[in-house]
């Protein structure tokens, strides 16, 4: 029989070495390393090997010429893009259409996953979850059609149809002014992905202790003064962790939903830095100029990241790392 122990762990490590003790303990369990391995590859081929090409933000890419050989330009794109006319334009609309969706969209899947904890008829929490959930599983192709088919003018026009019927005689295409994008992006994106959304925060809820609900309730604690004190209390860390990551996401607003309800006369307000490096780089094959865009992008949210993530650990107890 094995004794698996610390000390007989260190027994191991010290007469066979590191790399040996390391092949005994693969080989023992060579089944788990195999499974972990298949998405180590993964994320090593697919976010790791593509890293190789971010060179080219610093050359003069030239297709024929390969990422080696074309002219180092050093920060010559960059300094293109910050001097071009639209800089301030797209990182305008890219910051405000983010912070919008944070402000608006990330309360609420909290709102919705206390209520639904505090709902006492289980028939009717399920019906509300799957009607939640359901939006979250439209392909986003479909819900732009969807949106279109809401704030189009045509005679099929929903909001419009519903706007006469209380007596307005005007119908608006609401795609065509630049002013109502950006709330028709974020509020079909939060309708859309709320329930989903509420899914961690219920299981976070789940986790916490029913003894101090039962406590609270022999205090004569209300339902109000239960959430307050001991559900946000509980599931604080989970919106902490959340909030970090959301906020490592800031620059990244949806590409697809962006561009299929983008059209020429909302561009004002619709065009952000994703849509700005397809149109450079695929339809212009401008491809170290896009490259340059992606990496400050990039360095950006990285920043970020790591300033929320640092702000939070010195408030809290909670941080990624």
């Amino acid at each position: 029989m094995t004794v698996n122990t610390p000390r007989a762990r260190l027994g191991d490590r010290a007469r066979l070495g590191t790399w040996g003790y390391l092949k005994k303990r693969i080989c023992r369990h060579w089944q788990l390393y195999l499974v972990i391995l298949i998405p180590v590859v993964l994320v090593a081929m697919f976010s790791y090997g593509p890293m190789y090409g971010v060179q080219i933000a610093f050359r003069d890419y030239k297709v024929r010429m390969g990422f080696w050989d074309s002219p180092w330009v050093g920060m010559k794109q960059f300094n293109q893009f910050f001097g071009t006319a639209n800089f301030m334009r797209l990182v305008t609309n890219t910051l405000s259409i983010s912070l919008y969706s944070l402000i608006a969209g990330f309360p609420i899947p909290i709102l919705l996953a206390l209520m639904l904890n505090e709902a006492s008829n289980r028939k009717f929490t399920r019906t509300v979850q799957m009607v939640t959930y359901a939006p979250h599983f439209i392909s986003i192709v479909v819900m732009a059609s969807i949106i279109r088919l809401f704030v189009t003018s045509a005679p099929n026009g929903i909001i419009n149809n519903f706007l006469a019927l209380v007596g307005a005689t005007e119908r608006i295409d609401f795609l065509a002014k630049p002013g109502y994008f950006q709330t028709i992006y974020v509020w079909s994106g939060i309708w859309q992905n709320m329930g989903y959304n509420s899914i961690i925060y219920l299981a976070a809820l789940s986790a916490i202790d029913i003894s101090l609900h039962e406590a609270a309730i022999v205090d004569g604690a209300s339902k109000v003064r239960r959430i307050w004190h001991i559900d946000i209390p509980g599931i604080m860390p989970t919106i902490i962790i959340l909030l970090i990551l959301n906020f490592g996401f800031l620059m990244n607003v949806g590409f697809e939903k962006v561009f299929l309800l983008q059209n020429d006369l909302n561009m004002p307000k619709s065009d952000i830095i994703s849509t700005y490096v397809y149109r450079m780089g695929l339809e212009k094959a401008q491809y170290s100029f896009s490259t340059a865009i992606g990496l400050f992008n990039s360095v950006i949210n990285t920043t970020l990241l790591v300033l929320v993530n640092w702000i939070a650990g010195r408030l809290s107890d909670t941080s990624l790392f």
